[in-house]
């Protein structure tokens, strides 16, 4: 993948660097935490929405690494929240998707990192520690993965098509929870998966691993680094619904307004 690099500028080209540079020493403190029997784990408002040792870790790391070389940029992250700093570039960071999979031991999670210019995106990477699969987008300059250039499947059938979704962290107590979606879409293709990590899922869509791949009640975090992935590969990306947090969908082309018009 490095060889991609020549067409990125010097400041793409830092982004890019930046990013790994973070992800990996993050990712490290995501290793030695993994399946420890002793995992401080604390509950975010409900039993659903946790948060860990390591993800505070994680962001630490981030944080640091992000206010020691760009001190004028501002910060989105998920544990620390917004700084209020006004800047033109914004780093947004989710330290830990997937955090129920990794308390549980299930190696589906990773570390997202966007960065928005000017309120828009323009670049994005994530990095899955335990699978050592690491992900990556720059705006108009095309969407990366472990085996290169990433690109879109080409399915034209929802029946052939393998879709993942997710589930609100109220969906006990919230009506408006996918379950009804999940029963219009899961008879009509080939499979439905719950990875359990936006930024993984909407990756997975890029890399031709997923046909398509819906949710709602995102927040930012959850959705800027994967998103851009998603489009920079060839998916379709829509956010469908503004009443619900981000709702958003990725797909192959080929299936993505049929399945649009069932999660809408």
């Amino acid at each position: 993948m490095e060889n991609m690099t020549t067409t990125f500028s010097q400041q793409e080209t830092q982004w890019l660097a930046s990013a790994r540079q973070m992800g990996r020493e993050a990712g490290e403190v995501l290793k030695k935490h993994f399946r420890c029997r002793n995992l401080d784990i604390e509950d975010k408002g409900n039993a659903f929405d946790i948060v860990t040792e390591a993800d505070k870790g994680s962001e630490r790391i981030i944080l640091d690494f992000i206010h020691s070389h760009f001190p004028g940029h501002a910060i989105l992250s998920e544990e620390s929240g917004d700084d209020h700093r006004q800047a033109r570039f914004q780093w947004v960071i989710d330290p830990l998707d997937g955090t129920v999979n990794y308390s549980a031991g299930i190696a589906t999670h990773c570390i997202s990192i966007g960065l928005k210019v000017d309120g828009e995106t323009r670049f994005g990477y994530v990095y899955a520690p335990k699978l050592d699969e690491e992900f990556f987008a720059i705006k108009g300059k095309g969407a990366y993965g472990p085996y290169g250039r990433l690109q879109t499947k080409t399915t034209t059938e929802l029946q052939r098509a393998v879709i993942s979704t997710g589930f609100p962290y109220d969906k006990a107590t919230n009506s408006d929870n996918n379950f009804d979606t999940l029963g219009r879409v899961m008879p009509r293709v080939r499979g439905v998966r719950r990875l359990g990590s936006a930024a993984m899922d909407m990756c997975y869509v890029a890399a031709g691993w997923l046909d398509g791949y819906w949710e709602l009640n995102l927040k930012e975090w959850d959705a800027c680094a994967g998103e851009l992935i998603a489009q920079e590969a060839g998916a379709f990306v829509k956010r469908y619904r503004e009443d619900h947090g981000i709702c958003i969908l990725a797909a192959c082309p080929g299936i993505a307004q049929q399945l649009l018009e069932m999660v809408e």
